[in-house]
């Protein structure tokens, strides 16, 4: 049971924590959908590399095929943190921060590929972080 206080900061933080407590779990769902997307991403890129228009030069160029197995990997992390997640397992808000922030690193490389997507997910990926990193389940 939550209690309220009658102080302006009191009722901040209760409803702060509700929205975290709702984002944490919208999280978990986030978390499921990016993983799918990602594993789908992985797939098309290792199955058919020509898919995928490159620019010019650019810095880190791989293969496509390569970072259609870095994906497919970070998508497995991503569905297996969000399962752990959704279940309310401790451990998972860590692995969910850490597997968000590989994310956001890895569709930060792949923004000559498909930019607004990969912008798409940096931004997904950060509400993940938030919500995980602020949801204090004590206080719900």
């Amino acid at each position: 049971m939550t209690q309220h206080t009658k102080t302006e900061t009191g009722a901040e933080t209760t409803r702060h924590q509700g929205a975290a407590a709702g984002g944490a779990i919208a999280a978990s769902i986030i978390l499921l959908t990016v993983g799918l997307l990602s594993i789908f991403q992985g797939i098309a890129a290792i199955a058919k590399d020509d898919l995928l228009v490159v620019g010019y030069n650019y810095t880190y160029q791989f293969d496509v095929s390569t970072w259609g197995w870095v994906h497919l990997v970070v998508g497995v992390l991503l569905l297996l943190a969000g399962i752990g997640l959704w279940s309310g397992a401790t451990w998972a808000r860590l692995v969910a921060i850490v597997v968000a922030s590989l994310s956001i690193i890895a569709n930060f490389l792949w923004l000559p590929y498909y930019p607004l997507w990969a912008i798409l997910i940096i931004a997904v990926d950060l509400v993940v972080i938030w919500a995980v990193s602020t949801w204090d389940p004590a206080r719900v």
